[in-house]
């Protein structure tokens, strides 16, 4: 791992009392409990929010992966901060972190030490919250993070195999801070602070006199005070405003429980209000209380967005983890994020879900600034893995019209074909590219996030901003592929793609022909390696089979694959376990069994002995030996 020795243990965020202690702290603001690692990093979000509330000048603790067995010290040892407690259940969400979609336990936990699994928890939102809640019964608990943020509302949980309701249902605290957390955060920070600037009456006050918040004046000032992107779990008659006429109240979870096509209707709300700049309130009853969920904020400013970069971040674990691997770290310490957000709206995927679908973007100072800090640590050796986002290829882009995008409620800005409002503006992201290439001490550097082919594809009806996709096609296939291009297809049917909200197949065929004769002209030999779902919802065992067909004919033996898994709050997650699609309410089939998934599965390995059989039973039971033919390596076996 990389070398802290020169740096000062107080140069990291406090973690115990004795770190406390080195800062003259007797108490702290806000303490952050945190199920990963503790990486002093951007990428990881305790830290940011941890930097974030520094900066405004709170004294801020991070717990991280406290042992929840026991007597509890870990909880204890910091004592009670005088704002709240802060829950956050790490990068992953928990149980997408823990299994497979086989449920299966995976080989290791990438934000852990040593990829160790006994350091988590399931679901530790709900575990420290009910913990520190036994503990500390009046002091306030926020909680954040993908796993709270995804669990907002009703949801399908897939581990349970049940409906759940808002994670604030299951776990007594006091707010969901959702999306990317650092303008509600700060928001909420100010209120309290205020609130013991002017003295509230509901101010708690220990033997020192010291001021505390309390559950009770959080909920006076949540109730008084209109802040965006949270959730609140309240009874009727303290809803704050009451239920106004624009307000949009969904089916209760009851009803949604008694007949599953309510929560499909749901959720296209949910999702629409997710990703609007002008959005509604959300309401939906869940027993005797109503589970309210604010609007969310404007998307930030490019300022606001490198403000949160650019905090003093080491840059690395804290030193109690010494000598010890930290998968995730060591994947992305020689990385760059340069910007959030991404307008795909993929059915499967719940980044616009918590990031939104608008692009905010990094100015680019202070993404040179990032690469200066990288290129001076002691280990790096000039090569930057990624310089990438959500997508690659969105850097910069938006509405030509941002009073059209303003009236927008689409999920996808590209899908089921690209807005004509949409900048697609490839000149920004070669221009940072280029500066960074010239940058002293970089020798290459690789883009490791998802592209985005079928914008690069796309006619803009525009010569420069065609001239400028080419030409990005070329540069990043020549100068910024480290010998294998990862893309996404994620199936060759076009019932499943429409569904998934993807390009047709036809649009990944020409993108790979470009790829591989520009290859062959610069004399590089590298690999496009496609990703590809099985037992999405809208696909058959049939589909698959197509697509062994397809993928052969292009000389791919698929090695990245994945069964679908159904996480909360995705469009795909709704059509799996209602049976119905959110915005047409027209039935969906999903393979859901074992022997379903298998029957999909398997076609990914045609070219695999022990699945030639398998695959063999298969099609003569159905009759299709057409398809077997097909398949004539297979038929040469068999």
């Amino acid at each position: 791992m990389s070398n802290t020795s020169s740096h000062k243990l107080t140069d990291w965020l406090p973690t115990t009392k004795k770190e406390m202690d080195l800062r003259g702290w007797d108490c702290a603001d806000v303490i952050l409990f945190s199920a990963d690692a503790y990486v002093d990093h951007p990428a990881f979000g305790a830290a940011v929010i941890g930097r974030l509330l520094e900066a405004e000048g709170l004294r801020v603790c991070i717990v991280p992966q406290p042992d929840w067995h026991g007597d509890f010290r870990d909880f204890k040892k910091l004592g009670r901060p005088r704002l709240f407690f802060g829950i956050s259940p790490g990068c992953m969400d928990s149980m997408v972190n823990k299994y497979t979609a086989a449920r299966r336990l995976r080989s290791e936990d990438a934000y852990s030490p040593e990829g160790r699994h006994d350091l988590r928890p399931e679901y530790p939102t709900i575990v420290y919250t009910n913990i520190l809640r036994k503990l500390y019964p009046d002091v306030p608990i926020v909680l954040g993070g993908i796993e709270a943020s995804l669990r907002r509302v009703m949801h399908y949980d897939y581990w349970q195999e049940r409906f759940r309701p808002s994670i604030l249902c299951d776990c007594d605290a006091d707010l969901i801070t959702y999306g990317m957390g650092e303008k509600p955060t700060l928001e909420l920070v100010r209120l309290l602070v205020e609130a013991i600037n002017k003295a509230h009456p509901l101010l708690h006050y220990d033997e020192n006199a010291e001021p505390y918040i309390t559950r009770e004046l959080l909920k006076e000032e949540v109730k008084a005070n209109t802040l965006h992107q949270i959730v609140s779990l309240c009874k009727k008659e303290d809803i704050p405003e009451e239920i106004k006429p624009d307000d949009i109240v969904l089916h209760s979870y009851e009803d949604c429980l008694k007949e599953p096509r309510l929560h499909a209707e749901n959720f296209r709300h949910i999702e629409e209000e997710s990703n609007k700049i002008h959005a509604q309130r959300l309401l939906q009853q869940t027993g005797k209380r109503w589970v309210v969920v604010n609007p969310p904020y404007p998307p930030l400013t490019s300022e606001e967005l490198d403000r949160s970069f650019d905090l003093p971040y080491t840059r690395l674990p804290h030193p109690k983890y010494k000598n010890k691997r930290i998968p995730a770290y060591e994947m992305i310490k020689f990385s760059i994020t340069l910007h959030r957000g991404c307008f795909g709206g993929c059915a499967f995927c719940t980044i616009s879900a918590h990031q939104g679908k608008f692009i905010v973007s990094r100015t680019k100072a202070s993404i040179l600034r990032e690469v200066k800090a990288i290129s001076q640590m002691p280990d790096f050796k000039g090569y930057l893995s990624d310089l990438g986002g959500p997508s690659a290829n969105m850097y910069m882009m938006k509405g030509k019209r941002n009073e059209v995008c303003e009236k927008c409620k689409r999920p996808s800005c590209i899908h089921p074909a690209i807005c004509p409002n949409l900048n697609g503006d490839h000149r920004p992201l070669l221009d940072i590219y280029r500066e960074v290439d010239r940058m002293p001490g970089i020798k290459k550097s690789f883009i490791g996030s998802g592209i985005r082919y079928d914008m690069l594809m796309h006619d803009w009806k525009n010569e420069a901003l065609n001239n400028a996709a080419s030409e990005y096609t070329r540069e990043l296939i020549t100068k910024h592929v480290s010998g294998r291009l990862k893309v996404a297809p994620e199936h060759t049917s076009d019932t499943v793609l429409n569904i998934m909200r993807k390009p047709s197949f036809a649009i990944f065929r020409q993108f790979k022909s470009i790829f591989d004769n520009t290859c062959r002209q610069a004399g590089l030999k590298q690999q496009i390696v496609p990703y590809f779902i099985s037992s999405h919802p809208a696909c058959t065992a049939l589909d698959m089979a197509d697509l062994a067909i397809q993928t052969k004919q292009l000389n791919f033996q698929l090695e990245q694959v994945q069964d679908f898994t159904p996480t909360p709050l995705t469009v795909a997650t709704t059509c799996w376990a209602t049976g119905f699609h959110p915005y047409t309410l027209e039935p969906v089939f999903s393979a859901k069994t074992p022997k379903e998934k298998q029957e999909q599965r398997m076609f990914f390995f045609w070219y695999k002995r022990e699945e030639k059989r398998r695959i063999e039973q298969y099609l003569r039971k159905i009759g299709r030996l057409d398809i077997l033919n097909k398949l004539t390596m297979l038929a040469q076996h068999l």
